[in-house]
């Protein structure tokens, strides 16, 4: 079964370098928004324009699953609400979807960020201790039934369905 691959976690935690391995070990096709946003629009967050952005490289990528093409999308999806979506999306296309979820302790975290943007700065942006603090009271860890796949929650009370949802979450999304 054609299968889309969702990094999960936050910055600096190797969710990259994780999709990187499964799009060899799996021929899938890898969608990666922070190798699009500097590229596109010269700056990583660009007033909103990553959410457009990932609307229409989810669309793409429900598209390639349609097509028999696995699937990996670099997101990080910290909410449960956007994993939930994307893999009630996924299902919609008749594709299976398995959470990947590279958990990264403060220390190893803050370490690889500054690395990369000694190394890389090109290809990265600046994260201060207070954007690292913020993220991770932000970021809502998956449990083990939410990594077990079986169950998707239903969306939040105020939406009539997870594509509703999406369309909102992520405007380009079609």
């Amino acid at each position: 079964m054609t299968t889309l691959f969702l990094t999960v976690g936050l910055p600096g935690a190797g969710k990259t370098t994780r999709a990187r391995q499964l799009a060899k070990e799996h021929d899938a096709l890898r969608l990666t928004p922070d190798e699009w946003m500097i590229p596109l629009f010269g700056e990583p967050e660009a007033n909103g324009k990553r959410d457009v952005l990932e609307g229409r490289l989810l669309s793409l990528g429900l598209e390639a699953l349609r097509l028999g093409t696995n699937v990996i999308l670099d997101f990080g999806c910290w909410s449960r609400d956007e994993r939930s979506a994307i893999r009630w999306l996924t299902r919609s296309v008749g594709a299976c979807c398995r959470l990947v979820y590279v958990p990264v302790d403060p220390e190893t975290q803050r370490a690889r960020i500054a690395d990369r943007q000694s190394t890389t700065p090109e290809q990265t942006f600046p994260m201060s201790e207070a954007d690292l603090a913020r993220w991770r009271a932000l970021f809502e860890e998956p449990d083990a039934v939410e990594l077990d796949g079986d169950e998707i929650d239903g969306p939040p009370a105020d939406w009539r369905g997870w594509r509703e949802w999406a369309a909102h979450r992520w405007p380009s999304f079609v």
